[in-house]
């Protein structure tokens, strides 16, 4: 496997971290599944979401996987009166990821990011490596360190 940007990026700031690798069903991309495969508990797997908040622009969530984001509170995390999500068709040209592959690591502009409050239950939690089929694990708040993201109750 050739290293993705969130993979670099990890290794130039000396962060540890763990990669597994599962078999990938196109017709199959959720969190669950990725989850079972890799033989972890769902609420460890971060599915990494982008949205558009109407007063600033593009904003990254990382919540469980098993969950959904609650809007209101992302845009009260974020000083947004409102936030909507992307278009899937946008998803590439602004993160630089496709679907079941985003990663909050990489993206083609370090995003304001925010995780959500219970990745601090855990002391490594699982997000895509960039790539569908690896993802990697990481102290959560290691990666927020990294990425300049904040903890907030999003779900």
């Amino acid at each position: 496997m050739s290293k993705t940007n969130a993979i670099r990026m990890l290794e130039s700031a000396k962060i540890n971290f763990t990669l597994s690798h599962y078999e990938v069903d196109e017709n199959d991309l959720s969190a669950l599944t990725v989850a079972e495969k890799i033989g972890v508990e769902i609420e460890s797997v971060f599915k990494t979401l982008v949205g558009r908040g109407d007063k600033s622009g593009i904003v990254v969530f990382c919540i469980t996987g098993n969950s959904e984001l609650n809007l209101k509170k992302g845009a009260t995390a974020s000083g947004n009166k409102s936030i909507e999500m992307i278009k899937m068709k946008e998803l590439l040209p602004i993160s630089g990821y496709i679907r079941g592959g985003c990663s909050p690591i990489g993206m083609k502009k370090l995003f304001t990011t925010y995780i959500d409050e219970t990745a601090k239950l855990f002391d490594q939690i699982f997000i895509s490596a960039g790539v569908r089929g690896t993802q990697i694990r990481i102290c959560p708040n290691e990666l927020a360190d990294l990425i300049n993201a904040e903890f907030a109750d999003l779900i």
